[in-house]
């Protein structure tokens, strides 16, 4: 019998053997992550797989093409010969490659990342009015992500912490189009935000005014099932339902699903609908796919395309649902 038969009627959340191999079989990046979220190895196991990304596999590949200044393609948000005339918006520079380096667990502590935030500290600058790249700019979707970077690579962003404090909105979250006249918050804007808080807590201990914010952050979220609008009960956008990796900016459930697991938050009975969505996209073999790839210029594809198994779509779904059904019993 085949691996595929063997697991097709298995309906229980244990990841069958055969996903696990296939999940282990791939980078440094991922494996260290399955070997501490899925594997149950040891500390020391999982730091040793952990530091292989600064030297093989995509966290190195990335690596390589950190431009002498320590930028990569030249630019911070938009690569130096964006001219807006392309599908879709280039992930390659900077920010979206330092967010992408985080995700695959590049040790903040290593000699590539310690030399890599050194010099964008020091030469780079946002396109919108040059400002200093880890003193942020004016969006708090791309402020929230500087946070989430900064703070994870050990730079202070305090004052951009305090910046995004105060551009929370009535209803809890944030939406970069507030200078624009909005006063309805965004999911896409509050994750980033949220994700930057998240981490800033946890490199620094944050403060009573941030973990305020990021509670009422999640509420905005969960008010609304982490996908309806609240005052029509509908879906705000089709697009949270369907898993892309890398996300970059976007929100979609797993995503957010996989937030509040990392901030240790316990299950909230808001969340079941969003839960059973993620549950319901396994396949028989026991696998997620990739729902769709957020179109624009990339280094190079870091899973499966569209419609493909999804290693990482994969991890992020298991551990979430473990996480579910843990804290649901």
């Amino acid at each position: 019998m085949s691996n595929d038969a063997r697991t097709a009627g298995r309906n229980d959340l244990t990841p069958p053997a055969d996903v696990t191999a296939w999940l282990l079989g791939f980078d440094p990046a991922l494996r260290w992550q399955v070997l501490g979220d899925l594997a149950g190895a040891s500390a020391a196991e999982v730091a040793a797989e952990r530091a292989r990304v600064e030297h093989e596999g995509p966290g190195a590949d990335l690596l390589a093409l950190e431009d002498a200044d320590g930028l990569w393609a030249g630019g911070a948000c938009f690569p130096a010969d964006y001219t807006r005339g392309e599908q879709g918006q280039p992930w390659i520079a900077t920010m979206h490659t330092l967010q992408t380096l985080q995700i695959l667990g590049l040790d903040p502590a290593s000699a590539a990342a310690r030399r890599a935030v050194s010099l964008i500290a020091e030469h780079g600058r946002w396109e919108h009015a040059g400002q200093r790249y880890f003193d942020g700019e004016v969006e708090p979707c791309i402020n929230g992500r500087t946070i989430d970077a900064g703070a994870y690579f050990g730079i202070d962003v305090s004052p951009v912490v305090e910046r995004v404090l105060g551009e929370r909105l009535s209803d809890g979250g944030w939406n970069c189009e507030a200078e624009n006249g909005s006063v309805r918050s965004s999911f896409d804007t509050t994750i980033n935000v949220l994700d930057g808080l998240l981490e800033f807590e946890r490199a620094t201990g944050g403060s009573a005014a941030v973990r305020e914010a990021r509670n009422r952050g999640e509420e905005y979220l969960l008010e609304r099932g982490l996908f309806r609008r609240k005052s029509t009960g509908e879906v705000a956008d089709p697009g949270y339902l369907d898993f892309a990796f890398p996300y970059y900016w976007h929100y979609d459930l797993l995503r957010a699903l996989d937030y509040f697991r990392r901030s240790g938050a316990r299950p909230d009975p808001r969340m079941s609908e969003a839960v059973e969505i993620v549950r319901s996209k396994r396949q028989p073999d026991g696998r997620w796919l990739m729902d769709k790839v957020h179109p624009g210029r990339v280094h190079f594809a870091l899973d499966g395309g569209a419609g493909e198994p999804s290693r990482w779509n994969t991890l992020r779904a298991l551990r979430v649902l473990d996480w579910w059904d843990a804290g649901r019993t």
